[in-house]
């Protein structure tokens, strides 16, 4: 149907960000791995902290809330504050409330700036609200305060990945695995690896956990989006189909073998993994999208556009699908609802060549030749490469007389496509029509040169030899049109009036007979009859033509006859 008929289909934005723990469903990978150190004392004894007992001893009895509600009073009271806010960051951290637990830590360090645990503590805090670039200065200021403490070093190293410091996080990784190897430190610096591009390292390093935990879903999930990276199709296909033995409805797997399916144009497989996808998440935009492709793709239009439908409703800024959608009601004839979705497409993005395109070709196939113009020069002007809208362009100021602009359109057809023959047939025209008949002559040879059986380019050749007095090459042209089966009556006349010029008279009698057995009452081809018989002294036939001539249309007989 058009150039943009070719169904765009999406994956997600960036696979690794699942690797390194996004704290949302579907993330490959949460492993949670530094964890708050106990800092809240026994039940204090000595004088001056009796607020802080009673809060830890209605704590071990349940009352968190109560708990926290005499830590208060007790800071209040002007007990120790880096004792009582350090218990009630421990509080507040058990019952999630991460940022509280971190501002409670700040007033232990605002209390006692060379704490111990502190730093980390609060560290630990933020990482688990998410404030990774303030959680990785706190984990920095705990491993100055204390530079054997590892722990430090690997909260460091996480947030650091978050943060997009993937080197630095591997050199963290490093260090802290130097003293000692664990699951979250290898796991940490394999997703390090595979971010600064050593992959054939990070695969080794998942490769070695799975050999230890076969179903280790976040290790398998990594690797997959490890092997997603590579163009290897068998070893990303092997990949999801080990994540889908421990889970088979694993999003990411699912997602993996879609996206292989819809490289290779499986579209019934694409189908059945983005269907599943949907079930699963009916707010999962990319697998109502893919699901759209592969539906139309499989002939399945009605389903497409409830996908699609589906899709924009989850993203309505989503400017590819509103174009889809166009695509959908253009195959299927409806052009008002078409145009709706092309322009709804451009208004989200105007430098979409896709929808511009089909939108002017809507606009032809209404009749409304302006507004496909303009829609074409639009394209042009910002995506100049888009040859076919240069050619269209050309067509319709061709059909409108504009002629420079028409030569204009087609001679940038040609400069990106030189041997366009169709460009170069429109171009011969649209100079021939502004008098440069050399320039018209050179396209229309271009245009027989890359296609010798072109019979509009050996007709045009022609009548621009006909014009230019060129008897002789025009009538081998008119010749060949006849070697190439041409009958019409238009082609016999006036190889018959070639022939009748240069006094062959015989012959010119044949042509324009053959002109009169394709048109019986040809007017024309009559009245010369009537001459080439009258100058071969058959002078009954002669007036016989002439009168045939008169009855069938006086008016152009009068005129042959006066002039």
């Amino acid at each position: 149907m058009s150039d943009n008929d070719k169904w765009v289909w999406f994956t997600d934005d960036d696979p690794i960000e699942g690797l390194i723990g996004r704290r949302r469903k579907g993330a490959g990978w949460d492993p949670s791995p530094v964890a708050l150190d106990e800092t809240a004392p026994e039940t204090p004894k000595r004088a001056g902290t009796e607020g802080l007992v009673a809060a830890i001893q209605m704590h071990l009895a349940g009352q968190t809330d109560g708990a926290l509600a005499r830590l208060d009073e007790a800071a209040a009271a002007g007990e120790d504050p880096a004792e009582v806010y350090s218990a009630k960051g421990n509080l507040l951290f058990g019952q999630g409330k991460f940022e509280e637990a971190a501002a409670s830590y700040a007033r232990v360090l605002e209390a006692n700036p060379g704490h111990r645990t502190a730093h980390y503590n609060r560290g630990v805090c933020l990482e688990r609200a998410g404030d990774f670039a303030a959680a990785a200065w706190s984990f920095r200021k705990a491993r100055e305060a204390d530079p054997e403490r590892r722990e430090s070093r690997l909260g460091l190293a996480l947030c650091l990945l978050h943060t997009g410091e993937a080197a630095e996080a591997l050199a963290e990784f490093d260090a802290y695995l130097e003293k000692g190897s664990d699951w979250a430190g290898q796991l940490g610096r394999a997703v390090a690896l595979h971010l600064v591009g050593r992959t054939d390292e990070a695969a080794a390093v998942y490769e070695s956990l799975l050999a230890v935990k076969p179903d280790d879903e976040e290790v398998l999930s990594n690797l997959l989006a490890l092997r997603m990276a590579g163009q290897d199709r068998e070893a990303i296909a092997a990949a999801a189909a080990r994540l889908r033995a421990v889970r088979p409805d694993a999003r990411a797997a699912l997602e993996a073998l879609a996206n292989l399916a819809l490289r290779a144009g499986d579209w019934e497989t694409a189908l059945r993994h983005c269907a599943r996808l949907t079930e699963l998440d009916e707010s999962n935009f990319v697998a109502w999208f893919n699901l759209g492709v592969a539906s139309a793709e499989t002939g399945r239009l009605e389903q497409a556009a409830a996908a699609y439908g589906k899709a924009a409703e989850l993203r309505p800024d989503s400017a590819q699908a509103h174009a889809n959608l166009g695509v959908l009601a253009q195959r299927a004839g409806d052009l008002a609802a078409a145009q709706k979705a092309y322009q709804r497409a451009l208004a989200l993005d105007p430098d979409l060549p896709g929808p511009q395109w089909n939108l002017a070709l809507v606009h032809e196939r209404k009749g409304e030749f302006e507004a496909a113009e303009e829609a074409y020069q639009r394209l042009v002007e910002t995506h100049p490469e888009w040859e076919n809208a240069w050619f269209r362009l050309g067509y319709l100021r061709l059909q409108r007389l504009e002629y420079a602009g028409a030569q204009a359109a087609f001679t940038e057809c040609v400069a990106r496509r030189p041997d366009w023959v169709d460009a170069h047939l429109n171009l011969g025209i649209a100079a021939w029509k502004q008098g440069d008949k050399e320039t018209s002559r050179q396209h229309f040879e271009k245009a027989l040169a890359g296609d010798p059986a072109l019979v509009d380019a050996v007709r045009a050749l022609a009548a621009l030899a006909v014009e230019q007095n060129d008897a002789e090459r025009a009538f081998e042209l008119h010749l060949r049109l006849m070697e190439m089966g041409e009958r019409s009556a238009e082609l016999f006349y006036n190889t018959g009036l070639l022939l009748h010029r240069t006094g062959k008279l015989e012959e010119a009698a044949e042509r324009y007979r053959q002109a009169l057995n394709e048109r019986p009452g040809f007017v024309e081809a009559l009245l010369n009859l009537g001459h080439v018989l009258h100058g071969l002294g058959q002078e009954t036939e002669a007036r016989t033509c002439w009168k045939q001539a008169a009855e069938a249309n006086p008016d152009v007989a009068a005129q042959y006859f006066s002039s």
